[in-house]
């Protein structure tokens, strides 16, 4: 369930199917059911409207969910090139054998930070994290060396902002890892079956209700790929651009 989610187009069609064919089961079931007395139908009718207002709930809630992580993504985005903007000028503090080094690094590590938001491929973006990885590691050493060998407050300043660039990437990566819980989104699918099952047991089988038993289930997958799009950060047509970053890079060239 957690790889389907992954792929919003995927969600839209087997979630449209699924639910066409709950509408068509409650149909069935109330075709070959004798006709409700009017006391049965009033109930019916109350029993529908609860769990249609149940489940809009529970797709706001869902919605909310998936545009606050939305939202953190991009703040974290903007606080990366923010972190790695202010080390590039710290490093002026740097003494001159060590200050080259620094910014060729920061540059490279940079570069590696755009790619890893705008690969969708699953093999290099694992490239791209053992070259983070690598990089994080030589970043620290070009501060550490040198702030070892001779502490000074000001040395300490680039110590600490090079380690705010290593803490932004921790904390984007565990907001890209910070999805909906599957819970939520088998309630989500539970409740829309129910509804959809009560929606063609309370229907009719007229050419209007075979029409209206299509306008939920699209209706509902519509929200459902919306949820599953912004949700998904790395496959959605909704993502994060990395255009915080990129404007940095190239503010940088030349430098």
């Amino acid at each position: 369930m957690g790889n389907l989610i992954e792929y919003p187009l995927i969600v839209l069609a087997l979630f449209f199917l699924l639910l066409w064919l709950s509408a068509r089961i409650g149909l069935y079931f109330h075709e070959t059911q004798l006709n409700l007395d009017e006391d049965a139908l009033k109930d019916l009718d109350l029993i529908v409207t609860s769990t249609l207002t149940l489940l809009g709930l529970i797709i706001g809630f869902s919605f909310s969910m998936a545009i606050s992580r939305y939202d953190q993504r991009k703040t974290y985005e903007e606080a990366e090139a923010n972190a790695i903007g202010t080390e590039y000028l710290r490093a002026d503090l740097l003494p001159s054998a060590d200050r080259a080094n620094a910014r060729a690094l920061l540059r490279n590590y940079l570069d590696e930070r755009i790619l890893f938001y705008e690969t969708r491929n699953e093999h290099a973006l694992q490239q791209i994290d053992a070259t983070t990885a690598q990089l994080q590691t030589e970043l620290w050493s070009a501060v550490e060396t040198p702030a070892g060998a001779q502490p000074t407050p000001l040395l300490a300043l680039a110590v600490s902002g090079m380690n705010d660039v290593l803490n932004s990437q921790g904390y984007t990566q565990a907001e890209w890892w910070n999805r909906i819980p599957l819970g939520a989104w088998f309630l989500m699918i539970a409740v829309a079956i129910c509804s959809n099952f009560l929606i063609g047991y309370a229907s009719h089988g007229t050419g209007a209700t075979v029409f209206r038993l299509l306008v939920l289930p699209f209706v509902l997958c519509i929200a459902f790929y919306a949820i599953a799009d912004i949700d998904s950060p790395r496959r959605g047509i909704i993502r994060v651009h990395p255009q915080n970053l990129i404007s940095l890079a190239q503010s940088l060239q030349g430098h």
